[in-house]
């Protein structure tokens, strides 16, 4: 608070009235202070007056969706790895949406978690500031960033794809298509193009044929469209990779209905090895990254870093993943 002041021009005392609902300061003074805020990536501490030992018991995650069973497992292994440490986790969901990660950042940071576990390492400039000047253990997963903030927990989607569809060339296959979301904004599923992209380059074939069907995440609905679209405009398409196994899955449904032959006609590959993927008829050839260790791993690393045992000891922990090819393919 007291850099916030001395940036802003203003006392300690402005500052904190300045950033109470019901403090008494100048439409221009209030303006002054949020904007030093904002620079400095200051978050109000809503504890400090009744908290001398700065710990709280609990740690903070986000991740893009609570009903994605990728993502739940990632919890899953986090939680695990927490019991019988005395500390509780304070689970949010950001809806795959920069902005909303950013609000749910600042939240977080107002309760003062003593870590913070993240799902990918693409943030607002606003989120990065508070989470640089937060003091406490940032992990970030699920992805390998350009810049990371702290420590890091996870895997090259890129090169997961990129793996996924040298596999299949390995097979005969060389017309492939790739399904996935009409923005950015699931940066892992962004990073997944780009690998597919990449290896067809790489292997010196054909144009990768794109569908971009509907905002991320992509439902079992919007594969099954973004497949009718794939074969209206490629015919001879051999195989098609999915950004997830429940855009594959709804692909492999459409092609059932349609008396399209899987993999005869047709293959499919999904991405996450949901458990639909393992059921289904014929089984979908797919991606197993480890969802579950990804979550414990981020955790016994925070807690490391908690117990100061690596204190400011930036990490790359990568995490394994396996192709899996079954019948669909």
């Amino acid at each position: 608070m007291a850099d916030v002041a001395r940036l802003a021009g203003v006392s300690t005392m402005t500052v904190s009235r300045a950033l109470k609902k019901d403090g008494h300061v100048s439409r221009e003074t209030r303006k002054r202070i949020l904007e030093a805020v904002d620079e400095l990536g200051y978050v109000l501490d809503q504890s400090a007056g009744s908290l001398s030992s700065r710990k709280t018991g609990f740690v903070a995650a986000l991740v893009p969706s609570l009903n994605n069973s990728n993502f739940s497992e990632t919890a899953r292994g986090i939680t695990e790895t927490l019991e019988g440490t005395g500390l509780q986790l304070l689970l949010g969901y950001t809806d795959y949406s920069p902005d909303k990660e950013e609000q749910l950042i600042q939240s977080m940071l107002q309760r003062r978690p003593e870590g913070i576990i993240l799902t990918g390492g693409a943030h607002t400039l606003s989120a990065r500031r508070m989470l640089v000047n937060s003091a406490i253990p940032v992990i970030e997963t699920w992805e390998i960033p350009e810049e990371p903030i702290d420590s890091v927990v996870g895997f090259s989607n890129s090169a997961v794809m990129r793996d996924m569809v040298k596999a299949l060339a390995a097979k005969g296959y060389r017309k492939f298509g790739y399904i996935g979301g009409t923005s950015t904004r699931d940066t892992r599923g962004n990073m997944r193009k780009i690998g597919f992209l990449n290896a067809i380059k790489e292997l010196d074939l054909e144009p990768g044929r794109l569908i971009s069907f509907g905002v991320p995440p992509i439902s079992i609905e919007q594969g099954a469209q973004a497949i009718v679209s794939m074969l209206e405009r490629w015919p001879d398409t051999e195989a098609v990779l999915c950004v997830s196994d429940l855009s594959a899955f709804g692909a492999l449904m459409e092609c059932q209905r349609r008396n399209i032959r899987v993999p005869e006609d047709i293959a499919i590959a999904g991405f996450g090895d949901y458990e639909i993927s393992a059921f289904c008829h014929p089984r979908i050839s797919t991606v197993n990254v480890g969802c579950h260790d990804i979550g414990r791993l981020a955790a016994e690393k925070l807690l490391r870093e908690i117990a100061g045992d690596e204190a400011g000891n930036d990490e790359l922990i990568l995490t394994p993943y396996k192709v899996l090819l079954r019948e669909s393919t």
